[in-house]
């Protein structure tokens, strides 16, 4: 019986490599983008222009903090893998530590986990995504294979007379809130 592991989704085929963890004592496992990838950076004029009105007392209309909340809003990196765990595990997903000093991306929610029910649902397979924000002034190319994150097994616990909840996971981001 396998516990845990990475097996690539569909989509990629035999397109990308299966995580691994950089050396012996490494807690995570390097998650690369499975294809090529632009991050805009959030100084971008509509944010810029939406920060000043706010700092000088100005009046910011519905327009403009639309703009800026699409310039400001986090991306989605396809990774092309998904995770395989037991029933009390969860894959945390975090920043790389070189990624915030010399890119400027960052999780912009510190953290994701991938819950066990998560593996191969019908909405996308299961597949993990990196959420990133390029804070950097420029935007930034990731290349298909540039490590963007990294997954650390982790075992939870549970309470005591917890109610278990008969819902099932039907698909990904925020479906288990439904």
């Amino acid at each position: 019986m396998k516990t845990r592991g990475f097996e690539i989704v569909t989509k990629y085929a035999d397109d990308v490599s299966l995580p691994v963890r950089s050396t012996k004592s490494s807690a995570g496992y390097d998650l690369a983008a499975a294809e090529d990838f632009v991050l805009p950076s959030i100084w971008k004029s509509g944010f810029l222009k939406v920060l000043w009105l706010i700092r000088h007392g100005k009046t910011v209309n519905e327009n403009e903090l639309t703009q800026a909340n699409k310039i400001l809003k986090p991306y989605l990196i396809p990774t092309g893998i998904k995770a395989y765990m037991q029933d009390n595990e969860f894959l945390l997903l975090a920043n790389r530590s070189s990624s915030p000093l010399k890119r400027g991306l960052i999780l912009p929610n510190g953290i994701g986990v991938i819950d066990s029910d998560y593996y191969n649902n019908q909405n996308n397979e299961g597949e993990i995504f990196i959420q990133i924000v390029n804070f950097s002034l420029k935007d930034q190319v990731v290349k298909k294979g540039d490590r963007v994150g990294q997954g650390i097994f982790m075992p939870f616990l549970t309470v005591d007379d917890e109610k278990v909840t008969s819902s099932k996971r039907v698909g990904g981001f925020g479906s288990s809130g439904k």
